[in-house]
């Protein structure tokens, strides 16, 4: 536990220090920055749209083989089957290990099987490739809360909601984390 508790702290502390520049190898980064632009002050239905196109330009890895494992692994996961679901999504990462979106959806699968350590690694490494993405960032408040860590789920969640105001479900657990927490500024 406390080797999972380090190396939650140094994923913080690499999010903090990285920042929101970077844009996964495939994606068009330049569109990726107007949407991001944009999602700062869209309206609620117009965030659902542009966070959909985020996700779009994060899930294109440059080839049609591991766009198709990706798939495959994505739809392993909608189905619960989570074996199969790691198996097609760690067949991706090693045939394309710089695609981000690859290691998000098997922290994803590793975080359903129970696997906190596993999913944190895979968390470490999508936010070291694409620090913006706040999916990741998502993730990683709900393993620090399923650590007991809810002052550092509260400080990614908020770091998710920077780059993404428009996550209702983030939205709620800021909320919920602060009553827990009386409200205190970390």
């Amino acid at each position: 536990m406390k080797a999972l508790r380090q190396l939650a702290n140094g994923i913080v502390v690499t999010v903090l220090l990285f920042g929101a520049g970077l844009a996964p190898v495939w994606a068009d980064s330049a569109r990726l920055d107007r949407l991001f632009a944009q999602l700062q002050s869209a309206n609620d239905a117009d965030g659902a749209t542009i966070t959909r196109d985020i996700w779009l330009e994060w899930s294109k890895s440059g080839s049609a083989a591991m766009d198709l494992l990706l798939k495959r692994g994505q739809a392993a996961l909608a189905m619960g089957d989570l074996p199969s679901a790691v198996d097609h999504l760690s067949a991706l990462i090693d045939h394309a290990p710089d695609f981000a979106e690859g290691y998000n959806m098997r922290a994803t699968a590793y975080f359903q099987l129970g696997e906190l350590g596993l999913s944190l690694a895979d968390v470490a490494k999508t936010l070291a490739l694409n620090p913006r993405h706040f999916g990741a960032l998502s993730g990683l408040g709900m393993i620090f809360e399923e650590l007991n860590e809810p002052d550092k789920a509260l400080e990614v969640y908020r770091a998710a909601l920077k780059l993404n105001p428009h996550l209702t479900n983030v939205q709620e657990a800021v909320k919920r984390l602060d009553a827990q927490l009386g409200g205190q500024e970390l």
